[in-house]
């Protein structure tokens, strides 16, 4: 968490620097107010990396499709993520935008690391713990869910590139078993 905290201050910082520099040149819209139309590059997060495609509909009303291909650190396998998302323009600082959105994903794991109960008994006036047991198995499972999405991202000014920073919770149902996971990340796309 700490590695994301600094990176996180490092692009609020370079957003900065870079407003000042580049208050003469002219936005160009893209077809959408976001400065450009299609973005593709790399998330990378704390619970999952991979590819992101940003595609803006046609019209300056801010709406953009995201898709996602991911995976898990620990997992083998792959996950689909397909967002929408509605973005507004910060109005203070030129190429900021706040956005937020929802959508679903479908994927594939194989392997999955898990803990066993933890128990407590009571046995002849003494405590007794049983503690969580650290299995893997190497099954494979099906994964569908729901997920959500806040973010910022700078269109940077001089460069075809945009820098952004996402929380992204999302609940999860696999193999009978259901979570609710907790996922942030930093995303540099190359614009088009």
């Amino acid at each position: 968490m700490k590695h994301f905290s600094f990176i996180l201050l490092a692009v609020i910082l370079m957003s900065g620097t870079q407003q000042a520099t580049a208050q003469s040149k002219k936005k160009s819209s893209g077809g959408s107010s976001s400065g450009y139309s299609t973005g593709i590059g790399l998330r990378g997060g704390g619970y999952s990396s991979g590819l992101t495609i940003k595609h803006f509909m046609s019209g300056k009303n801010g709406v953009a499709l995201e898709a996602l291909v991911t995976t898990e650190y620990k997992a083998r396998g792959a996950r689909l993520t397909l967002l929408g998302e509605k973005h507004k323009a910060i109005s203070d600082i030129k190429g900021l935008q706040f956005y937020y959105g929802a959508g679903f994903h479908a994927g594939a794991y194989q392997g999955r690391y898990y803990f066993d109960d933890v128990r407590y008994y009571r046995v002849h006036k003494k405590d007794v713990y049983v503690y969580r047991d650290y299995r893997y198995d190497d099954a494979t499972y099906v994964a569908v869910g729901a997920d959500l999405i806040l973010g910022l991202e700078y269109k940077l000014e001089d460069l075809p590139f945009v820098v952004g920073v996402d929380y992204k919770p999302f609940f999860e149902v696999f193999h009978g078993y259901t979570g609710f996971y907790n996922d942030a990340a930093i995303s540099l796309r190359f614009t088009l």
